[in-house]
């Protein structure tokens, strides 16, 4: 067995010319990443809209994000929220003057049983 470990907030690129998003670990019904941000927002009028619930805690930094249905929700470190399957959301905006480092979690369905 080899177990290994890591650091969230290492191996950050002094430059992000664009949004940085990493699997960090993938399994059929699980998918985590780290997403660091830094002034990144999603384009205007841009939204996803996920097969998957997506549940992201916000480990440094400062995001807003958008949503079609609802007011807009102001993160800061420690804060997370639980998005479902087909919410359309955005990011709106984070802080251009520091990286905001999110931990996400993807959920999907069990593979139907053949």
């Amino acid at each position: 067995m080899n177990i290994s470990s890591s650091c969230i907030f290492t191996d950050i690129p002094a430059q992000l010319p664009i949004e940085l998003c990493q699997t960090l670990f993938s399994k059929p019904t699980i998918r985590i990443e780290r997403i660091v941000s830094k002034g990144h927002c999603s384009a205007e009028n841009e939204w996803y809209d996920q097969n998957q619930d997506e549940w992201v805690i916000l480990l440094q930094g400062e995001a807003r994000l958008a949503f079609a249905q609802s007011a807009p929700v102001d993160l800061k470190p420690g804060d997370y929220l639980l998005i479902p399957a087909h919410c359309r959301h955005r990011v709106d905006w984070t802080n251009p003057d520091m990286e905001s480092v999110w931990l996400a979690i993807h959920m999907f369905e069990a593979p139907a049983a053949e």
